[in-house]
C-alpha cells in the first residue's frame, strides 16, 4: 500500500492539502445523499411507472377480452339464426338463381347484424356444397380450390366452438384484391353454422377482425416510438404488434406475468424494461418493451442539476481551502521555512511582514529571535567553542602515551620471539604511524587516509601475532572522502585485537567498514574473537551512556576499566554533538562489533578532495 503511505505523508506535511480534504469530507455526506436520492428516485419512478403501465396493460387486455367476447356473442347469434340456416340449405354445387337470391338475403342480414361492430372488417359465410364465400365486403365469391383447405379442417375439428385463424400467407385475386381469408392483416374468428343440431352443418361462419384496429386499441400503451407492444393468443401465437416478430430475440415466456423485467440488449448494451400481463379469462398475453433511457428522459435534467451542484460544491470547497490557506496557512508555512533555515545555521534569515494581526506578531517575534541568536553565537557560543576545542585537544593528547606504551610492549615481545628483520618492519610501521599522526596540525583525516594510517598499526599487530588474523577494509563510495577525527578508530582496533583476537590460534578476521545511511556515517569495527560476557557488556553500555548524556567535557580517568571506549565516546560527543554515538554489540563466543554513528553533514569539509587509492570491499 505504497500510495496510502504517500497519501498519509502528504496529509501530514501539507496544510493546504489537509484543509481541502477536510472540506471534501464535509461535502461527502451531501454527495452521498444526492447520489442516494437520485438512485432512489429512479427506483421509485421505475416502480410507479411499472405499476401504472401494468395497470394500463391489464385495462387494455381486458378491453381486448371484451371486444373478443362481444364478437364471440355475435358469432353465436349469427350461427344459431334458423332463418339464415334455412337460406343456406341449398346443396347444389352450381348455384341456381334461387340460391343466389337466398345468398343475397343472407348477405343483407349479416351486414345489418355486424355493421355496428367497428372491429369487424368483414363477415363471411362459407357455403361448402357450392364452395362459395358470402362476404359483406366483397359479395358472393366462388372459390377455385378443389380440395378442403386447412382452415376448413380446423373449423370442422372445433365441432362448433369458435377458433381464431391466422393466415401464414397472403394471396390476392386477379383484380389485385386481397383474399378475404388469406390476409395477414386480418384475424378471423371461425365456427360452424347451425352447430346446435345433432348433425352439424358444413357451412362456416367467419368474422374478420382488423389487426390494425386491435393495434390502435393498444396504442395508448406506447409512450414513444421506441416502445414495442405484442399481443399473443392463448396458443402463444403473435396476433398483432407494432414491431416485427424477429425483434423478440429473447424468450419472452420467461417473463413472469405482472412483473417488471430489466434486460440489456446484446447489440447496444441498452437496458430495456419488459412488462407482461395475462388474461385469466381468455389466456391471451400482452407484452410491452420500453427503452430505459426514454423512461428517465423527464428525470434526467434533475439528475444533471444535482451533479452540477455537487461539482460546484467541490470547486467551492477547493477555492475556500485555497483562500484560507493563502490568508492563514501560507504565513505559517513561511514561519516554518524560516525556522528550518534558522535550524540549519542561517542566522541572517529575516521574514517580510506586512500584517498587523496575530500572525504578524509571530513573524516579528521570529525575526527578533533570529537576531538574538546571532548575538548569542557571536558573544557566547564562539567563546565556549574555543574552550571545547582546547578540551578536545587535551582528550586527544591523553591517548598518545597509552598507545605508545602498548606499541613498545608489542615490539618487546616480538623481539624475544622473532628475528631482527621482523622487528625492523614493526619499527618502520611505527615510524610511519607517528609521522602521519602529526598530520601537520590537521584534526581529521578522510576515511581513506584513516584506513591507510590505521593499516600501519595493524601490520605491527599482525607481525606480533604471527599472522593469526587477517584484516578487511570496506568503504562505500559515498563515505570514502568524509572526514573523521584522527586516532578515532585506533582504540577500537586495539581492543578488537588484544581482547578479541588474541586468544585465537588462527582464522581471526578483523573487519573495518564505513557507509552512509540516512545522512549518517556508520563506522563498524568487527572481530570474530571470543566476544564479551553479558555482565561486562552491560557495564560498558552504562558507562558509555553516562559519558554521552553527562558531562563529557570531563575526560575519563586513565585507570578506568573502559578508558579507551570512554575516550572515543567523549571525543565524538564533543566534536560531533549529542547525536554522535558509540555502540558495542557482542555475544560471548560470537565476536564483537563496535559501531560509531556520526552525522554525515559534520563529516564534510569545504575544501578540495585529493585523489586517493580506493579500498575495495
Amino acid at each position: 500500500m505504497k500510495w496510502l503511505t504517500q497519501f498519509r505523508n502528504v496529509l501530514k506535511q501539507s496544510i493546504q492539502f489537509r484543509l481541502t480534504c477536510y472540506f471534501l469530507l464535509i461535502l461527502l455526506p451531501l454527495v452521498a445523499f444526492s447520489m442516494f436520492a437520485n438512485v432512489k428516485s429512479q427506483r421509485i419512478l421505475e416502480q410507479e411507472l411499472g405499476e401504472r403501465t401494468l395497470s394500463a396493460m391489464n385495462s387494455a387486455l381486458e378491453f381486448v377480452d371484451l371486444t373478443l367476447k362481444s364478437i364471440h356473442n355475435l358469432s353465436t347469434l349469427i350461427a344459431t339464426d334458423t332463418n339464415l340456416s334455412a337460406l343456406l340449405s341449398h346443396q347444389e354445387k352450381t348455384l341456381t338463381s334461387g340460391a343466389i337470391m337466398d345468398f343475397t338475403r343472407v348477405m343483407k342480414e349479416i351486414t345489418n347484424i355486424t355493421m355496428v361492430n367497428e372491429y369487424l372488417s368483414d363477415t363471411m359465410i362459407y357455403h361448402r356444397p357450392s364452395n362459395s364465400l358470402i362476404s359483406t365486403k366483397l359479395g358472393l365469391l366462388h372459390r377455385e380450390s378443389q380440395g378442403p383447405e386447412p382452415w376448413y379442417g380446423e373449423a370442422l375439428k372445433a365441432n362448433g366452438a369458435s377458433i381464431y385463424y391466422l393466415s401464414e400467407r397472403h394471396e390476392e385475386n386477379l383484380s389485385g384484391i386481397p383474399d378475404p381469408i388469406y390476409n395477414r392483416n386480418q384475424l378471423i374468428m371461425m365456427r360452424l353454422m347451425d352447430f346446435y343440431r345433432g348433425e352439424k352443418g358444413e357451412n362456416v361462419l367467419m368474422l374478420s377482425i382488423s389487426k390494425n384496429q386491435l393495434l390502435r386499441s393498444l396504442s395508448h400503451l406506447l409512450a414513444n416510438s421506441s416502445s414495442k407492444v405484442y399481443l399473443f393468443d392463448a396458443r402463444e401465437r403473435l396476433i398483432v404488434s407494432n414491431a416485427p416478430a424477429e425483434t423478440l430475440s429473447f424468450e419472452w415466456r420467461d417473463v413472469q406475468p405482472g412483473s417488471v423485467f430489466v434486460r440489456e440488449t446484446p447489440e447496444t448494451d441498452e437496458k430495456q424494461l419488459i412488462l407482461r400481463v395475462n388474461s385469466p379469462r381468455s389466456g391471451w398475453s400482452l407484452l410491452l418493451i420500453q427503452p430505459e433511457h426514454e423512461i428517465y428522459d423527464k428525470s434526467r435534467p434533475l439528475q444533471i442539476f444535482s451533479y452540477c451542484i455537487i461539482a460546484l460544491s467541490v470547486v467551492l470547497a477547493v477555492w475556500i481551502a485555497w483562500f484560507i490557506y493563502s490568508g492563514i496557512a501560507s504565513p505559517i508555512s513561511r514561519l516554518v521555512s524560516g525556522m528550518r533555515q534558522l535550524r540549519k545555521g542561517n542566522l541572517n534569515i529575516r521574514l517580510e511582514n506586512g500584517r498587523q494581526d496575530e500572525l504578524g506578531y509571530l513573524t516579528d517575534a521570529f525575526n527578533e529571535t533570529a537576531g538574538q541568536q546571532r548575538h548569542l553565537i557571536k558573544d557566547i557560543y564562539e567563546q565556549q567553542l574555543r574552550m571545547t576545542k582546547t578540551e578536545l585537544k587535551f582528550l586527544q593528547a591523553q591517548i598518545n602515551p597509552h598507545f605508545l606504551y602498548n606499541t613498545l610492549d608489542s615490539i618487546y615481545w616480538t623481539a624475544k620471539n622473532y628475528e631482527a628483520e621482523e622487528i625492523s618492519t614493526m619499527v618502520l610501521n611505527l615510524s610511519n604511524f607517528f609521522r602521519l599522526s602529526l598530520s601537520k596540525g590537521q584534526e581529521s583525516f578522510t576515511v581513506e587516509e584513516t584506513f591507510k594510517h590505521l593499516h600501519y598499526y595493524i601490520r605491527i599487530q599482525q607481525i606480533r601475532f604471527a599472522e593469526r588474523f587477517t584484516v578487511e577494509y570496506c568503504a562505500s563510495e559515498d563515505s570514502r572522502h568524509l572526514h573523521i577525527l584522527k586516532l578515532l578508530l585506533q582504540p577500537l582496533v586495539e581492543n578488537a585485537i588484544l581482547h578479541g583476537l588474541e586468544k585465537r590460534k588462527k582464522g581471526g578476521v578483523l573487519s573495518i567498514r564505513t557507509e552512509v545511511a540516512n545522512d549518517r556515517l556508520i563506522i563498524q569495527v568487527t572481530d570474530n574473537g571470543r566476544g564479551i560476557p553479558e555482565s561486562r557488556l552491560m557495564r560498558i553500555q552504562q558507562a558509555l551512556a553516562r559519558i554521552r548524556f553527562g558531562d563529557y567535557t570531563t575526560p575519563p580517568e586513565k585507570n578506568s576499566e573502559f578508558f579507551a571506549l570512554l575516550n572515543v565516546q567523549a571525543r565524538i560527543a564533543i566534536y560531533y554533538g549529542e547525536t554522535a554515538e558509540l555502540k558495542i554489540v557482542s555475544g560471548e563466543g560470537d565476536g564483537t562489533t563496535a559501531i560509531i554513528d556520526l552525522p554525515a553533514d559534520r563529516c564534510r569539509e569545504e575544501r578540495g578532495e585529493p585523489e586517493h587509492e580506493s579500498h575495495d570491499c
